[in-house]
């Protein structure tokens, strides 16, 4: 971390002890780009030795991982299903809370907490969702078989979008990047909102009861002081379980769980310097007078424990989540998503060239053409303005990244598409989408963006936009 980039905002004369302290706050934040770009690289890894296991002669055993049974129960209580179950209905729902908590964090203090700053990214989003949706729409018109297929290519790979722009380097400007980050965030939204929606079974009103029995816990563990997240598995089962006994997908359970976290620290900034100041006194004290480190134990523990409270809990969870899932839970779903045998692709089932065209151009063409529109049209009409260091080419090129579905897409298809034939038509599409719009936005990147930017501007993330520092 560069000098300028420390917090500035402690009292003079900080003792540099508490200085370490608080850099230590914030680094957190500023992994997120990096764990994105790394993950992006992992995924498209994961995603090839996918397709490579589905079309090679061990085939039959890539079936058989993916229905292989996994029993978890105590006493007669036994919950029996499938890995497939396990990685899309159960570990993914530990993603989409990372999600609910980005999308926290970016309502409190990001670029969603101020409508004059989310205009932008909110419009672009919008055109991202609605223009690939009704060319979709328009190209299956008359198929019906193709017609469940309109939301997948609504989505955004976070983790591939981030890895382009990495790729890109410096001639990304700071400001683009946030722009990327929030219309994805966004994009997010919708594709939960489209799940809970439009992919949903019979609803049962039990399983409702129960998840509000789930919520109603948390908001009251939450009132009596509870800040240990592991105590919150509790109520997040219950409303895993209430959301799917109500016949709604249960990822909408991460969400929510995301939502319900806190976004203010329990340590105020003035109240981490003044305990902090006065731990690191007497240990300064202690030390002095040759008193041993056992005996400081207290003071340290009250610096740890300063250090940690005074992170509120939505940012301290996602960054301690945020690894597991670049790293872990990604690269499992795409392993059991990404693998699609060449010769169950069907273009002559009927549907199956109407999902292949609609996701592709959607996507390719969709995308692009939505952000940059519907940009434009809020930036003429003074809903928005463009921020500074971000110009039209460079608009386009987040269009053109936005294009990369991968992850939500896949994972939208196959919510969609129940019959096997078009589902791997879907997922097809999906993978090769992804990657011409991944080869478009880097072309369009190297060709529109200046090799260098400003000296002034450099790394942030969203809710840094106008100050880096801040802990």
């Amino acid at each position: 971390m560069s000098r300028e980039s420390e917090p500035n905002h402690l009292p003079p004369g900080t003792s540099p002890g508490l200085r370490r302290v608080a850099l230590s706050l914030s680094r957190p934040v500023e992994k997120f780009l990096h764990i994105q770009a790394s993950s992006g690289i992992v995924l498209m890894l994961v995603a090839l030795i996918a397709m490579a296991w589905a079309n090679s002669p061990w085939a039959s055993s890539y079936e058989h991982f993916l229905h292989a049974p996994i029993k978890v129960g105590v006493g007669d209580f036994v919950f029996d299903r499938s890995v497939h179950f396990w990685v899309n209905d159960i570990l993914m729902v530990v993603f989409f809370f990372v999600v609910g908590l980005e999308i926290r964090r970016e309502l409190h203090q990001g670029e969603l907490a101020e409508l004059r700053r989310a205009a932008l990214p909110i419009a672009a989003a919008l055109g991202g969702m609605l223009v690939p949706a009704g060319l979709y729409f328009a190209l299956t018109s008359g198929q019906v078989e193709a017609r469940d297929g309109w939301s997948v290519p609504m989505a955004t790979d976070i983790a591939f979008a981030v890895g382009v722009f990495a790729l890109l380097g410096k001639r990304v400007p700071a400001a683009l990047r946030v722009l990327l980050l929030a219309l994805a965030i966004i994009d997010d939204i919708g594709a939960i909102l489209v799940i809970a929606l439009f992919y949903t079974s019979e609803l049962l009103h039990g399983g409702f009861a129960l998840a509000g029995g789930g919520i109603v816990l948390v908001l009251l563990m939450q009132r009596v002081g509870i800040r240990n997240p592991f105590l919150y598995i509790v109520p997040g089962v219950l409303l895993w379980a209430g959301i799917l006994w109500s016949g709604i997908h249960p990822t909408v359970a991460g969400v929510i769980m995301g939502l319900l976290t806190p976004a203010v620290p329990w340590f105020s900034r003035e109240g981490f310097v003044e305990t902090s100041e006065r731990a690191l006194e007497n240990v300064r004290c202690a030390t002095r007078d040759n008193i041993p480190l056992e005996k400081m134990k207290t003071d340290l523990e009250i610096i740890n424990l300063a250090q940690r409270e005074a992170i509120a809990p939505v940012t301290r969870i996602e960054t301690a989540l945020h690894p597991w899932v670049a790293f872990g839970i990604m690269p499992l779903f795409a392993l059991a998503n990404a693998g699609v045998p060449l010769g169950d692709i069907n273009f002559d089932a009927a549907g199956a060239s109407g999902v292949a065209i609609g996701i592709t151009l959607g996507l390719v063409l969709g995308k692009p053409l939505g952000i940059l529109l519907f940009s434009w049209l809020a930036v003429r009409s003074g809903l928005a303005t463009l921020p500074r260091g971000v110009t039209w080419p460079g608009v386009f090129v987040v269009g053109t990244t936005a294009g990369i579905g991968f992850t939500m897409a896949l994972f939208i298809g196959a919510l969609a598409f129940p019959d096997p034939g078009l589902l791997a038509v879907s997922k097809g599409s999906v993978l090769a989408a992804s990657l011409i719009a991944g080869v478009i936005s880097m072309v369009a990147g190297l060709k529109l963006l200046p090799r260098e930017q400003a000296p002034d501007t450099r790394d942030i993330t969203p809710g840094q936009a106008e100050s880096s520092t801040e802990v």
